[in-house]
């Protein structure tokens, strides 16, 4: 666990559709002979004080890596926004000691192992209560800090207001940007689609990522 920033609860974001990948569980596919999941966690997990998976459906897929598994509360499936207002929910209730929630997508398999403290360096920097990635001239939404502090907030947006996109929120309240270069890998290169497979499995060959 890293000494950088506050004390921070890590949520990887489970809970997609797959869609482009004809359904089933993305985070489980194997990029260089290990789950993308795996890859993640192992980023992931030295920059927080405690991990946990926001996924729907059955949890017990992803019962082997004994972390709690927390599903969304909205009705119907409300997009990224439910997945880390469930977050925010499960660390009011079980780590009330943490101020701080780290989210980051399950299909990422080149996630920055430095995510968590360079996030909180960019919102004290920029003085804002909310930070995201960047890099390659984009935004990565979300991959990004909140503070449990606005989770009333984010509730009312989803319940009341039926907010769906995450700029649309965060632009209310202050959103710093932490930057990473996108070469030789984007390290928010997600797998989405067959091709993305591909080209994932190229860059760990090419690469030794």
């Amino acid at each position: 666990m890293t000494t950088d920033g506050p004390p921070t609860l890590g949520l990887v974001l489970a809970g997609g559709l797959a869609r482009r990948m004809g359904g089933g569980d993305k985070p489980l596919i194997e990029i260089g002979g290990a789950p993308i999941l795996d890859r993640v966690l192992a980023r992931f997990v030295p920059g927080c004080a405690q991990v946990i998976l926001n996924a729907n459906g059955d949890p017990g897929r992803f019962a082997s890596y004994r972390l709690p598994v927390v599903a969304d509360d909205v009705p119907g499936f409300a997009g990224p926004l439910a997945g880390i207002l469930a977050g925010l929910d499960w660390a009011a209730q079980n780590r009330p000691d943490l101020a701080w929630l780290a989210s980051a997508p399950a299909d990422c398999p080149f996630l920055p192992s430095d995510l968590v403290p360079r996030l909180h360096a960019a919102r004290l920097t920029q003085d804002t209560p909310l930070a995201c990635a960047h890099s390659g001239g984009r935004r990565h939404p979300v991959v990004g800090l909140w503070p449990l502090a606005l989770r009333g907030d984010l509730r009312h947006a989803l319940v009341n207001e039926g907010l769906r996109k995450i700029e649309t929120w965060t632009a209310r309240h202050g959103v710093a940007l932490a930057d990473w270069p996108a070469e030789p890998i984007d390290p928010f290169f997600n797998v989405n689609t067959p091709e993305d497979v591909a080209e994932a499995q190229r860059l760990v060959a090419r690469y030794a990522a």
